[in-house]
């Protein structure tokens, strides 16, 4: 075992390879531009986007309270893949053929991702080795199948599904005893694709300030300390930061999700593993990982680890604690032993936007000219883009200038979602839930009946989440 310490925090190991952007000027003052948007991350920056290709004449000044891509957009696991949250929701609220559709545009978008960024020359990394989702327990394997056969209802005639034998031939997980594989994911690289959206948005002509933080949203003003903006459109692009504006502590809670990532493995490891598809590799758990293989051979992993502070906190810089660290090596070796002696390079935490019905939104108010995306509950890398084109379509359609889109009419436009619960219960049920769903699958792992564990069904209800 190496005696080299492991970096903890710094943002992200992203960034500790990359390093952070050169700093952009913040707000020099009052000012009045055509849309602000507040948040630099992938839904502020696609959003800006997508409205200059559209209307190049619009002033559109993105407002970033650190520097682009400081949250979620820097520090997330890398999986561009069709998951939405809240699709089976939709389906009950309106209708099979609506969540359909809403799938469909989802599966599309990570081509859209994949084919932009190669058209803009940002070079993020990206492989389209689609997403490995694998079952250790019978448990699991029951979730699994009825996992497949759902994805299957919703239109993904090519997901396949794979044995425990076909498993290893792709990924050899231990104990893996099958999996399901979409061809509608791609691993890549967050860092590098947030800072070249940030340098193609600001060469289209969008005025970015960096070390702004706004403090307050209101119809037509974004308040900052440096200044407000005036704007018919405002459009709140935060995520799991949301919780920081003023008014927002309960709108949506911050979860924090933690990383590790190896130092880079040799061959005779991966001999071992397999993974030549680099296939981004999750599981079926109820307290799930997330996984990648990075360009340059090394295990990105990550999990929930802490999952909550208390008041709807997040963290500094992604400062990380031990406990967790430890607990999400233990589990890649239990996954793939020949790691057992491997050295963790780094380690960094962020958090993620939950709405309490877990549903992802996209929503103008067309009497208010306020607009906001997110609510991704982790699955913001592709969800992101089709939000902000939705965004696009939605001022367009409130501006006159265009009429409904097949994207304005999806099932998760203007979606309301009443707010979480006051402190001390939020971090009880937040606590309690995950206690829960770790305790579920450590009773999963030992029992030989395929059922899912009854405490985990409870946790489900009492989240919110089916």
């Amino acid at each position: 075992m190496s005696t080299v310490s492991t970096v903890v925090g710094g943002i992200s190991f992203w960034y500790a390879r990359e390093g952070t952007p050169a700093p952009r000027e913040p707000l020099p003052g009052d000012t009045g531009v055509d849309v602000c948007i507040v948040g630099g991350g992938y839904t502020g920056l696609w959003t800006a986007y997508y409205l200059k290709k559209a209307v190049p004449f619009l002033n559109i000044t993105v407002l970033e309270a650190k520097f682009c891509g400081y949250g979620a957009s820097g520090r997330n696991g890398g999986w561009l893949y069709n998951g939405i949250a809240g699709r089976d929701r939709y389906a009950k609220l309106h209708g099979h053929d609506a969540a359909v559709r809403l799938q469909k545009a989802m599966n599309d978008t990570v081509g859209e991702v994949v084919r932009t960024a190669a058209e803009e020359k940002i070079d993020a990394d990206i492989h389209q080795g689609g997403v490995l989702e694998v079952a250790h327990t019978p448990s699991q394997l029951a979730r699994l199948k009825d996992f497949h056969s759902v994805e299957i209802a919703f239109g993904e005639s090519d997901r396949v599904l794979r044995g425990a034998r076909e498993t290893a031939e792709r990924v050899h997980v231990t104990g893996a005893v099958g999996s399901s594989w979409t061809p509608h994911g791609a691993r890549l690289h967050p860092a590098k694709l947030v800072k070249g959206l940030a340098d193609v948005v600001e060469a289209l002509g969008v005025t970015i300030h960096e070390s702004t933080p706004v403090t307050e949203i209101k119809p037509k003003h974004a308040v900052t300390p440096y200044g407000t903006v005036r704007a018919p459109y405002v459009l709140r692009c935060t995520e799991g930061f949301t919780a920081s504006l003023k008014g927002q502590k309960r709108t949506w809670l911050p979860m924090n999700s933690s990383m590790i990532v190896t130092e880079p493995l040799p061959a005779r490891i991966w001999d071992t593993i397999g993974w030549a598809g680099r296939e981004t590799l999750g599981d079926l758990a109820h307290a799930y990982f997330y996984a990648q293989r990075t360009a340059d051979d090394r295990i990105a992993l990550g999990g929930r680890g802490y999952p909550y502070r208390f008041g709807s906190a997040t963290d500094n810089d992604g400062h990380t604690r031990p406990e967790t660290v430890a607990a999400l090596r233990e589990l890649m070796v239990r996954l793939f032993p020949t790691t057992a002696g491997v050295h963790i390079d780094h380690a960094w935490s962020g958090v993620l936007g939950v709405p309490r019905d877990w549903c992802a939104t996209v929503t103008l108010d067309r009497s208010t000219g306020l607009g906001w995306a997110g609510g991704y509950v982790g699955s913001g890398v592709a969800t992101a883009n089709l939000a902000a084109r939705t965004l696009r379509d939605l001022i367009q359609q409130d501006s006159g200038q265009a009429g409904p889109t097949e994207l304005t009419t999806l099932p998760w436009v203007n979606h309301k979602v009443r707010r979480w619960e006051p402190e001390p219960f939020r971090w009880l049920g937040v606590h309690g839930m995950y206690a829960a769903y770790r305790a579920a699958d450590r009773r999963e792992s030992t029992s030989p009946r395929p059922g899912t564990d009854p405490v985990a069904k409870v946790a489900d209800r009492i989240a919110g989440r089916h």
